[in-house]
């Protein structure tokens, strides 16, 4: 079902409009004013290869294809060679299709630089990762990036009515209900293959229903038939790409911005995904002390928990304790004051904002310290009322600074105005 042309492709209408890179590449190919070399960045199956197929048989151009999977520097070699006899004995250009060239080392993509300098081949490469990660800068340079977005629901429907209907596809051998449709739709998660796939799993069930031999009528594909063949959802989920990036994000800022069910939600993409739970464990952590703090200190001692227990108990049923360390810090009163607090003070320390240690406070156990002062003056907080004693700790170029500067958030309550007292007392104010 793979589009001929593309004017029968889904989607993408952004990459595909009047003078675009890609359909003036697709044209006419006397005078190649419109080859430039593309990387179609984007997720699986939206029509990174697709697109690559239908510039090529529409132009007339030479089309190799290789997998940065299999193929090596001397396969990309082998490929300039010929593009080069190609081009120069019978006038013929090349596109060389690229699938996953996120997998190709920095010297294999290096000996693509000739050929694309050049003008030996007009690179179309497809990745699922972000080029600025994955693509060496003077191959990026050298060829424009295109962006493809997911398949919309509308693309989708109208890829699978195609295959329904289609000789290449199920040629009307099965009849599609319009709900197993929306079905297939949101199974695919905006993946055309996975839609696809999925489609042809749910007309085999159909097909082998046991029916009259009387009956004529065609086998039918139901929304039952569908949830049958296809066990779950598709998700797209790269622990390595993008998405795994986006819906961390995602997932810390629902846990910072208090909205419980969306912080649920994307624990339950990234555990369904396969995430490694002891990431996802280690992420609760860092927000319980990042996003949650002194608002609530008992939002740290469960996130450790539920960590330990993942590790304990290990998964699925590590899901448990994972999703109530997710309630509990959504739920909770918020604060960064802990974590302003350290990058402020860390920030001074890295100006070179230190200073010496106050003489009271030095080592004053070992032979000589005395004569230097160390330890002189020292007021043993205990000997005084509270456990609170005016005295310097802070460095003389110090003196005085504040840091730590609590909400009024939750326990912080609390912990502000027990500072305030504290300050005072300490500072002789």
């Amino acid at each position: 079902m793979r589009p001929r042309s593309l004017d029968e492709v889904a989607g993408q209408k952004h990459l595909l409009g009047p003078g675009s890179p890609l359909v003036a590449l697709a044209g006419d190919i006397s005078g190649e004013r419109g080859a430039v070399s593309v990387i179609l960045w984007g997720p699986p199956g939206t029509g990174k290869t697709t697109l690559a197929q239908a510039i090529a048989h529409s132009s007339g151009r030479r089309f190799v294809e290789l997998s940065a999977v299999t193929a090596g520097v001397r396969d990309v070699r082998a490929v300039m060679e010929e593009a080069m006899s190609q081009r120069d004995l019978y006038g013929v250009s090349t596109v060389l299709f690229l699938d996953e060239i996120h997998r190709f080392t920095k010297a294999q993509q290096d000996a693509l630089l000739p050929g694309v300098e050049n003008g030996w081949v007009i690179l179309v490469a497809a990745t699922t990762e972000n080029p600025s990660f994955s693509v060496i800068s003077p191959l990026l340079s050298r060829s424009l990036l295109l962006t493809l977005e997911t398949l919309g629901d509308d693309d989708l429907g109208l890829l699978i009515d195609r295959a329904v209907s289609d000789e290449r596809g199920l040629d009307g051998r099965v009849e599609l209900t319009a709900e197993a449709r929306d079905q297939l739709i949101r199974l695919a998660s905006g993946d055309a293959r996975r839609a696809l796939t999925a489609l042809e799993a749910a007309a085999f069930a159909a097909a082998s229903v046991e029916r009259d031999e009387e009956d004529e009528t065609l086998p039918v594909i139901t929304a039952e038939l569908v949830a049958a063949a296809v066990d779950r959802a598709l998700l797209r989920y790269d622990r390595q790409g993008d998405e795994h990036y986006d819906v961390i994000s995602a997932f810390i800022k629902s846990v910072r911005g208090s909205d419980v069910d969306a912080a649920i939600h994307y624990l339950a993409r990234m555990i369904e995904a396969g995430e490694d739970p002891r990431f996802i464990a280690r992420r609760i952590i860092v927000s319980a002390a990042e996003d949650i703090g002194m608002a609530d200190p008992q939002a740290l001692v469960i996130a450790i928990a539920a960590a330990d227990a993942v590790q304990f108990i290990g998964m699925p049923e590590g899901r448990i304790p994972l999703a109530e360390a997710v309630t509990y810090l959504a739920t909770a009163p918020k604060s960064n004051a802990s974590y302003l607090a350290i990058n402020s003070a860390i920030a001074d320390v890295r100006a070179g904002k230190i200073g010496r240690v106050p003489k009271p406070l030095r080592d004053a156990h070992y032979p000589g310290a005395k004569k230097l002062g160390h330890g002189s003056g020292y007021k043993y907080a205990h000997d005084y009322d509270h456990g609170v004693v005016a005295q310097q700790y802070l460095p003389d170029e110090l003196k005085s600074t504040t840091y730590y500067s609590p909400t009024g958030n939750g326990y912080e309550r609390d912990v502000s105005a027990r500072l305030e007292r504290l300050r005072k007392i300490l500072r002789g104010e």
